[in-house]
């Protein structure tokens, strides 16, 4: 089973469920939405891949598209138009707005399997590539300039504590066990106690303000960053 999560948009509602038990049947993450508009209240940088139909209500699957692609957290998501056009006028429209696929309406379900499962393989490296930057509200990490800032104003941090806190906001609601965080952060360092990543939990938590209270300990178990 792979672990690609893949969103269909598509305003006919009997057809979202029938893709969503087909691409599931074959191993996938499926999610639903029958609008644009339901759809971009999604997190949709976590989709490996959209399903899209054209024709939708106020905002189209044209215009959502073009949104996506002009978003530096979503203009790497492949997209699959799914469309009852079938002009060449409609399929050069959708292929410039950078679509990877274009399907028509009537179709096969094996034809979209295998067009999903090409596009996923053509696209996987593109998205593999690591954000320059992770965020939670206002407290954003610049991971090529290593530079952490809180409401726009940076907040010096040492290397373990950016570590530390970069390891826990990339990976929200995971738990790491202090095990965990000495593999990560400190690798090979000898003599390295677990009361050494406490004491840089705990300088963490108050550099960063607000944001400390969202780091929390998880007795017995270790240390994660929870969203609201």
């Amino acid at each position: 089973m792979n672990e690609y999560r893949i969103l269909v948009i598509d305003d006919e509602e009997d057809l979202c469920e029938i893709l969503k038990f087909n691409l599931e049947m074959e191993g996938y993450i499926v999610d639903t939405a029958n609008s644009a508009e339901e759809a971009l209240k999604l997190d949709l940088a976590k989709y490996n891949l959209l399903l899209l139909d054209v024709m939708m209500g106020e905002i189209s699957g044209f215009k959502m598209a073009s949104m996506l692609k002009k978003n530096k957290d979503t203009q790497n998501i492949p997209i699959i138009f799914i469309t009852a056009k079938d002009t060449e006028n409609d399929t050069l429209t959708g292929f410039n707005l950078g679509a990877d696929d274009y399907i028509s309406k009537p179709f096969s379900l094996r034809e979209v399997i295998m067009r999903v499962k090409a596009v996923l393989r053509r696209t996987a490296d593109i998205q593999v590539q690591t954000p320059e930057e992770v965020s939670y509200k206002g407290l954003v990490i610049n991971i090529p300039q290593k530079k952490v800032t809180i409401g726009g104003e940076e907040t010096p941090l040492t290397k373990k504590e950016f570590e530390i806190l970069l390891l826990l906001l990339q990976n929200q609601g995971r738990v790491f066990s202090r095990e965990d965080i000495l593999a990560k952060v400190w690798h090979d360092e000898v003599y390295v106690l677990d009361r050494t990543i406490d004491v840089n939990i705990t300088r963490l938590r108050k550099k960063i303000g607000e944001y400390g209270q969202r780091i929390v300990t998880r007795l017995g178990y270790g240390y994660c960053f929870e969203c609201e």
